[in-house]
């Protein structure tokens, strides 16, 4: 096991190896149209941007936006992208109180231990009225039962994606991390129905599982049992 920051230092020089084509720029996609109704022409945090592969298409719609990442490894691509980004934690946020309109946070909060602390953050930085889109690791998904079964797969030369500390959790673990401050509107499930990442590499598969990922990913017969839940949540 690593702590988050040589975790991320160590996965930055391979972590877009991947991320133009097939599953993973799907799942980008997914996240930013979540994303970008809750950012237009409003003062946006991104928590755990990475190297920016989100960050840079809310960034031209927003008002203004910040992203910040606990690895400066991963912030040097971030950087190089022309984006406002700057190394922190989740659990203490660098910013005055009520400082956003909106946040979001895409892949990284299940990986947070501290996760109650790192909500009283979202809570803390957002202006009343705001709005935050959360993504968490669900325990009731298909990912997660493929994640139990199969072996770790590596992100650099010397680490695996079983060295990271990682939680699983239910829409009542969620709601049980929210301060009192901090609503649930409603729920977005992205990856459904993808049983392998590789299936979005194969022509006319391809389309068929993006077609049924983002109808399933706002359907609320299916949206639960989506591998990453976003929380949708409002500040009083």
């Amino acid at each position: 096991m690593k702590d988050n920051r040589s975790y991320y230092d160590d996965f930055a020089s391979w972590y877009e190896n991947e991320r133009h084509h097939g599953y993973h720029a799907l799942l980008d996609q997914l996240q930013i149209e979540v994303a970008t109704p809750l950012c237009e022409g409003k003062d946006v945090l991104e928590i755990g941007c990475g190297t920016g592969m989100i960050l840079k298409e809310i960034a031209p719609v927003a008002k203004s936006a910040v992203g910040i990442d606990i690895s400066p490894g991963m912030l040097e691509q971030a950087s190089a992208r022309g984006l406002d980004v700057q190394v922190a934690s989740a659990t203490e946020l660098p910013f005055e109180d009520e400082s956003f309109d909106a946040v979001y946070s895409f892949k990284v909060l299940a990986h947070i231990e501290e996760i109650e602390t790192a909500m009283s953050e979202v809570a803390r930085v957002l202006r009343p009225g705001g709005r935050a889109a959360l993504e968490f690791y669900n325990k009731r998904s298909l990912r997660y039962l493929i994640k139990r079964l199969k072996q770790p797969h590596a992100v650099s030369e010397s680490t695996t994606d079983d060295m990271v500390y990682t939680r699983y959790d239910s829409i009542g673990d969620v709601q049980r991390y929210l301060p009192e401050n901090l609503s649930v509107d409603e729920v977005r499930g992205i990856r459904v129905f993808t049983p392998f990442a590789q299936v979005h590499l194969v022509p006319g598969i391809r389309q068929a599982f993006a077609y049924a990922e983002r109808t399933a990913r706002d359907a609320r017969i299916t949206r639960g049992f989506g591998g990453f839940l976003v929380v949708m949540v409002s500040r009083t």
